[in-house]
Order: structure tokens, then sequence, then C-alpha cells
């Protein structure tokens, strides 16, 4: 702490004041070549209740037709009785929640919420379905943001909500096994009293699943630090369409042998099977963390500072966050946070972890002296203590629940080179100019993720049509990818031309086809309608 009370004293600039933190088309096709239908031959022609998506043919972000998926019976209810006694949920009043998404965008009108609490059991379900043809959405703890999580008509939703069992822990290797049901924040509660902790950290970790957060390769705050899960999970249990069981619950480092299969599954949004169960390798608990909130007068400067952080903080640099003043106001305005330092264009979140804190403290205080001395930071203050480094951290995890408050958001999560991350929030502010009432820009600098958002008082269509396809445009005119860690879902599936060529997505479509022949698992998602 010493260092800290010295740094405040250093003679730099006078208005700079460092201190702790005083609180803180007409054919349309599905993905499985057993259900090529044209438009005369579905059943139904009706659109999901989608709320701000619009509906109909028009907008690529709704939702398309329903596909001739059987309806559920009451002998098809019978048997899920009898199989999930207690745990087959048909009041409507229970299902409302499990059947809107997250944002309040996207609604289903699922009939059956099905809550198995074994692979044997999600093994049963999907067999059944999948000889009655029922249609089944896989959903975790339905924290998405593009409408992956609910249905989109009436299938079944497949809950995991009861696989919350720990299975194996190595505190040797530091590998964990669980169900693909565990909350994000309970894993990290049991990893931490063995002094270890999750590779991942999400501002939705109360409420994720883990299983959720391997099926659309969720990014987060650590990634920086400890890479996606991409490299991170060994091994996973996977239900397919047909209701086999892949074991290929690794827990291992390395594994050369064949195909690595897993990796099919990671961010494949439950299209191409049903996440049970998840090893995945953990690192130790950092035993100093320290976190700097920086203000800078541009983004220039920040990119700035981002490049010195690096160099000198190396590897004890766990994460390196943006968000410009327009959050900042949002999150005084909406949530009564109070911003720390002096009122800047863009603040940092900088967090640092190791394991020996005077030497983490002196390469800490030296970065800070050397953007102070440069003037690339213009204010700032540093936490040491739980408490106040939760406080910090709010200020850039709470900015999504602030925008709830601003009445409608569009939401885009753009991967881009990093010097190019804000000009497409300024390039969007002004091509939209007054017809949005807010453009805001935060994100991931360490990892080129920028998470765009652009508020109105309420659903706008004409707005919307400014912004897409505008956005996805410009990301691909700079060689980005239109979802750096949310998904395609429902709303960005037809869109995913912009980031993958159609070679690419074509072989995705044999791969979902092969894997799931009847396109039961998760329809309408992730692959674009027109796609053979």
């Amino acid at each position: 702490m010493g260092i800290f009370q010295r740094f405040a004293r250093l003679p730099l600039k006078p208005t700079c004041i460092w201190s702790l933190c005083p609180q803180y088309s007409t054919d349309l096709t599905a993905v499985g070549r057993a259900l090529i239908v044209r438009s005369s031959q579905l059943i139904q022609h009706r659109y999901v209740h989608n709320r701000g998506l619009g509906t109909g043919p028009g907008n690529p972000g709704s939702a398309p037709p329903r596909l001739p998926f059987s309806r559920v019976t009451q002998e098809d209810l019978a048997f899920f009785r009898t199989m999930l006694p207690g745990r087959t949920i048909t009041d409507p009043d229970l299902l409302k929640s499990s059947n809107v998404d997250w944002l309040k965008t996207v609604e289903g009108n699922s009939e059956v919420l099905l809550r198995p609490k074994t692979t044997e059991e999600v093994s049963q379900i999907l067999r059944y379905c999948n000889e009655r043809n029922l249609a089944v959405c896989p959903q975790g703890g339905n924290t998405g943001l593009v409408g992956g999580s609910v249905p989109v008509f009436d299938e079944i939703i497949l809950s995991t909500s009861l696989m919350t069992q720990v299975l194996t822990f190595d505190n040797i290797s530091g590998i964990l096994t669980c169900q693909a049901g565990c909350v994000l924040e309970n894993l990290s509660n049991y990893l931490e009293e063995r002094d270890f902790i999750m590779p991942l950290d999400l501002g939705a970790k109360g409420s994720c699943h883990i299983g959720g957060n391997v099926s659309t390769n969720a990014g987060g705050l650590r990634l920086l630090r400890y890479g996606s899960l991409r490299g991170t999970v060994l091994g996973l249990e996977v239900v397919l369409a047909d209701g086999q069981i892949l074991n290929c619950l690794a827990t291992l480092r390395k594994d050369n042998t064949g195909y690595d299969l897993k990796q099919l599954f990671i961010g494949s949004e439950g299209t191409l099977g049903v996440i049970t169960a998840v090893s995945i390798l953990c690192p130790r608990k950092p035993k100093a963390v320290n976190v700097a909130f920086l203000g800078c007068s541009s983004f220039k400067q920040l990119l700035e500072t981002f490049q010195c952080c690096r160099g000198m903080l190396g590897e004890i640099l766990s994460a390196f966050e943006f968000l410009d003043a327009s959050c900042m106001s949002l999150l005084e305005k909406h949530l009564k946070l109070t911003n720390p330092i002096t009122e800047s264009p863009f603040y940092i979140v900088i967090e640092t972890a190791g394991s020996n804190a005077t030497h983490d403290e002196e390469k800490l205080h030296n970065f800070l002296e050397e953007v102070m001395t440069s003037s690339l930071v213009t204010d700032g203050t540093v936490a040491t203590e739980a408490t106040k480094i939760k406080a910090l951290w709010s200020l850039r995890e709470r900015v999504t629940e602030a925008l709830t408050h601003e009445g409608y958001t569009y939401k885009y999560d753009i991967s881009l080179p990093v010097e190019k991350i804000y000009d497409l929030v300024q390039d969007m502010r002004g091509h939209l100019g007054d017809r949005a009432k807010n453009v805001v820009g935060y994100g991931h600098v360490g990892d080129g993720n920028l998470h765009l958002n652009i508020t109105s008082p309420s659903k706008d269509p004409a707005l919307l049509a400014s912004i897409e396809p505008y956005v996805y445009e410009w990301t691909s005119e700079w060689k980005g990818s239109i979802s750096a860690e949310h998904g395609l879902g429902l709303k960005k599936r037809n869109y995913i031309y912009y980031s993958k060529p159609s070679e690419a997505v074509a072989l995705m479509g044999s791969i979902k086809a092969m894997l799931d022949p009847k396109g039961i698992l998760n329809p309408y998602k992730t692959l674009p309608d027109n796609i053979h």
C-alpha cells in the first residue's frame, strides 16, 4: 500500500490526483438436408413475437417461418412426465421467463420446459424428440444477447438448471470437471476456497451457466490473461441430436489423437449437440490483485497507454478494459454510481494479478508514473482491497445494465483491429446523427472487442435500417468479425457472410446436416436461412 501513498505525493501534473478508491427468400432451407422445404409446404406461416427485431423476411434478423416440426401432444407430455416427474413444466406462468431473452427483445411460445438432472436423461429426451421430430431449444442461464437461448416458436426448452454438480477437481493440475448447469459464480466461489480461479469472468457470472459459456465461446474480462475457452476447455461431454452420448471429457493438457472434436461444439450455440459436462483448466488464485481506474483525453492516448501497459506490466496484466464518457453518464444517471476521478472522454480499467504484492505494486507504480509524466493519463485511482476493487469493476461490468434503462438498445459485439475500435463508434455517430438517442462504446481493448450500443426511446425500424447493414459493412471492410463473443443466435445468423466466406458457411451446413439431420437442435439459430 505504501507505494501508492508515495505515488500520490509525486510532483506530477497538479490536476491529477491518485488515490485509493473511496468506494469502490421464398425458398427456405433448414440446416439439415432432411428439412429442405418450400414455403408452400410450411405448416404455418407465423412469426415469433419478436419484440423489436421486426417480423417477416424483410429483416434478416427477424424469425423465419416455422419449419415443419411436430407439435407436442398429450402423449409426448405423458412420456416426459413419466421420465421427469415434477420436472416437466407446462404452467404458462412458470414458462414465461424461459420464453423471453434477458434483453426482453425476443419471445417464443414454448409450452414445455424440461429440467433433466443427468446426461442420461438428456439422452433420453433428445432420442425421443429426434424420433418424434420435435424441435428443442437448449437453455442455460438465459443471459445471451442475440436470441440464441430462447425458443423462436414452440420448441421444447431443455434447461440445464438442475445439472449443477461438480464432478471432480484435481488440486494439483487445477482441472475442474462439472455438469453444464453450474453457475459461473458458484464455480468461482468453489475454486477460490481451494486457492484457484475460473479462467473466465463475465458480468453475468451470477446467472450464466458454464455449459452456455462454452456453447457460445464466451470471452469476458480475463481473456487477455488466460486466453479463450478454446484453449482452457480440455474436454466435453455432449449429447447429439439422436441421443448418442459423446464422451470426450478428457482431463489431459496434451492429447493429439485424431480430430479435436470438442472444438466443433465450443461456440456452436447448441445447434450441434447439447453440452452436459465440461472439464476446464483453472489457474491458481493470484495472491495480489490491483485495479487502476484511469482517465484519458483521447482514444489515441488510450491506445498508447495500452502499449505502455503491456510492456511495463507484462506477466501480471490480467485485464485492460475501456468505456467512453457516454457510458459513464449512463452509469451515473441510471445506477447512481459515482465517477471516482475527474471527468474524461475515456476511462480505462486495468487489473494486475500476481504472486508477490510488493513486486506487483512496484511494477504498477512505475507504469502509472510513466503514463502520468508523459500525459497519456489525466487522472486515476487505484484499489487493492476486495470491496474497492469490486466498486471499480462495477463501472465497467454494469454498463449493460445501465443501458437497459435508456430505452430500446441495439447491441453490436464487434471484433476489430485494436486501432480501429473507436472509429466505428465515431463513424456511427456521424452516420446516424440525431436519429439515435445515444451511441456508446465500451469493451475489451486487450482482445480488440468493441461493444457498440445504440439507443432510442423505443423500437425504431427506421433507425435499425440505418444501422444495419451499415455496421456489418463497416466491420467487414476492416476485416473484423460481426460477433466477437456473443454468438450469432437468431438476430445475427443471416449476417454471417460478412465474416465468413460462403465456402466456410456451406461446410458448416454440412456438419450440421451430418450431426443433426432433422435439424431439431436450436433451429433458426447461428446458420443463415438460405444455407443449402
